[in-house]
């Protein structure tokens, strides 16, 4: 799909499936890489919004607090006047577009203006329902049709649904959006001849960290949501194959579920760890806690990649020192090749691999991954060394000062700077201040006095997992003390020590 200034436009209706940003598909993922207005549902999930460009508008169609619900008739006109006027429209909405959408109205329209369009299905909650809380829809021992069943009635919208009649479907029914009406639909279904001990399932939230499965019975259902408050988005499964759902779904088995997590990285770097950890089923919040940018000042690094050859080692303590050297270095119309003559050290693997990336291969990598380790290695052959440094604008001295006490000559250059953060997104603070957030990733020194500094003792509020032993000694110096620290301290190791702290811990 390509879209030029002249080319007419068009109106994708797109489905953006339960709620899980994995789930929308490739073509949807596409539809919204193109966009130019993306109209979408407030139950949509908002992550999913990232796969749209930066400058594209955004319109959230209301039912939030203080937001106004946009009529469907205002949203077609901004559709047609918007396609008119040569833009690419994406209607994203929660599901499936056809299944309980109200998109015929829409298409009609469209195709009344004159407006090329084109719908792209979506997982909708049944679907959903049965893989993420494994119930199967359909058994060969139980049910080989299913119902999809609307228990929303809108006025003048067409003949009322019997649920009477439903209640000799050979099969399972599966009912959306009624949870205000589960009073009047179970009531239905049992006079109609189904047996009250009919199992059911209430699934609130599918396929979200937060997706909560209720079993009960016909009989029971409408006080099971009125006790537990169960409100949408959430479908009734009612039916035998409820009967064969293990206790826990492979989804709510993950050992991550139900956790919120805050990433303090950089946003354009925090982008593996927040996908690593809503794999094992945490639900993930980004709060930069430092900026990383270009140097103050590009002449040091210039004058010394130009005489780049005259120095025996070129050292890297980051990933990010890594790619803002080389890649100045590449902007700068150089090559790789001047480094040809010069042995590459590595503080630890996430770097090194950051090396490969370049063609490059690291001459030396630390078994522990620290600088006095990467100092320790390097000692052995420092003496009339000459070592060249590329670091952050702030950070510790400990691998120049015993470079230099072991005799090599260190010059070192500030090839990126980082800086911290001055404002927090306030739904960010407002929920770490409620207790809302379970866990904070701690992944460099920085990041833990800029935490501690924006946050203060709101941080007690939520555990700690920091990535090293040096992270977690300035934690403890600024008063907080590490819930879990990794035994590797790389991200996956991260990641790998979140994942077994919270298999322990029961939540409140």
């Amino acid at each position: 799909m390509q879209h030029h200034g002249n080319d007419p436009g068009r109106v994708y209706l797109v489905g953006a499936g339960p709620g899980d940003p994995g789930l929308i598909s490739l073509r949807g993922a596409e539809c919204l890489r193109h966009a130019d207005l993306v109209l979408y549902d407030c139950t949509v999930n908002p992550d999913i919004l990232e796969h749209a460009p930066p400058l594209v508008e955004f319109v959230c169609l209301g039912r939030r607090p203080n937001q106004r619900t946009m009529p469907q008739e205002e949203v077609i006109a901004r559709m047609i006047e918007a396609a008119c006027q040569g833009r690419i429209v994406v209607r994203l909405k929660a599901g499936d577009p056809m299944v309980f959408s109200r998109t015929a109205p829409e298409t009609d329209a469209l195709r009344a203006a004159g407006v090329p369009l084109e719908i792209v299905p979506g997982i909708t909650a049944a679907g959903a329902v049965a893989a993420c809380a494994e119930i199967p829809i359909t058994h060969v021992d139980h049910a080989s049709a299913v119902a999809l069943v609307s228990a929303y009635e809108r006025e003048g919208g067409g003949p009322p649904l019997d649920f009477g009649l439903l209640a000799d479907f050979p099969g399972t029914l599966v009912v959306y959006m009624g949870e205000s009406s589960a009073d009047d639909w179970s009531e239905a279904l049992t006079r109609g001849g189904k047996s009250p001990d009919t199992p059911v399932a209430v699934v609130r939230r599918c396929s979200f960290s937060d997706q909560e499965t209720v079993r009960c019975t016909l009989g029971t259902v409408a006080r099971v949501i009125a006790e537990r408050k169960l409100g949408a988005p959430a479908v009734a499964v009612v039916g035998e194959v409820v009967s064969r759902a293990p206790e826990a779904s492979w989804f709510a088995a993950r050992p991550l579920f139900g956790a919120r997590v805050l990433i303090t990285r950089p946003r354009d770097q925090a982008g593996a760890l927040r996908d690593r950890l809503a794999e094992l089923g945490a639900q993930v919040l980004v709060q930069p806690m430092i900026r990383i940018s270009d140097p103050a000042d590009w002449k040091p690094v210039d004058a010394a990649l130009a005489e780049v050859d005259r120095y025996d080692w070129l050292v890297f303590s980051s990933a990010n020192g890594v790619r803002y050297l080389l890649d100045r270095l590449l902007a700068t119309e150089g090559d790789v090749r001047k480094l040809g003559s010069i042995r590459l050290a590595a503080i630890g693997p996430a770097t090194a691999e950051e090396i490969v990336r370049y063609r490059l291969r690291a001459d030396l990598v630390p078994a522990e991954y620290r600088a006095e380790a990467l100092a320790a290695t390097l000692v052995h052959e420092a003496a009339g060394r000459a070592f060249l440094l590329a670091r952050a604008s702030r950070g510790r001295e400990v691998l120049a000062e015993e470079l230099r006490d072991a005799g090599g000559t260190v010059e070192q250059i500030v090839v990126y700077s980082s800086t911290d953060v001055e404002d927090p997104d306030p739904d960010v603070a407002a929920a770490l201040a409620a207790g809302r957030i379970d866990w904070i990733t701690v992944t460099s020194s920085a990041i833990a006095r800029s935490l501690v500094r924006l946050f203060g003792d709101d941080l007690r509020q939520a555990r700690l997992a920091s990535i090293s032993p040096i992270t977690s000694d300035v934690l403890r110096e600024l008063g907080h003390e590490p819930a879990v620290e990794a035994a590797r301290y790389t991200m996956e190791g991260l990641v790998e020590a979140l994942a077994g702290s919270a298999q322990k811990w029961t939540r409140e």
